[in-house]
């Protein structure tokens, strides 16, 4: 069982098509990846630098008046009370002391 000359030839130059293929596949894949982390990072950069250039800034002056509306309302003020206290009548539920006698 022999072969002839165009054959093996054939064979063979077929074998180094598809070698050579493949390697050229893995060439391209290598080189879509590398290209694929190279985009995301620059997005990613992008992104970051967007961020940074609009920072979320406090608002003082709002901060500011906040707190001087409450500064009015006196040092024992808070939202159940006033700086007046609370009335003692109201705490005692009808009884004559604070403990219900």
């Amino acid at each position: 069982m022999g072969f002839d000359p165009l054959t093996l030839m054939t064979v063979g130059s077929l074998a180094g098509s598809l070698f050579q293929g493949n390697q050229q596949k893995q060439k391209q894949e290598g080189a879509q990846g590398r290209a694929e982390r190279e985009a995301k990072k620059t997005a990613d950069l992008t992104d970051q630098a967007n961020n940074k250039a609009n920072a979320k800034k406090p608002n003082l002056a709002g901060l500011y008046q906040d707190n001087a509306m409450a500064g009015k309302a006196g040092i024992a003020g808070t939202m159940l009370t006033s700086p007046t206290g609370v009335d003692r009548s109201s705490l005692t539920l009808g009884k004559t002391t604070l403990l219900g006698g």
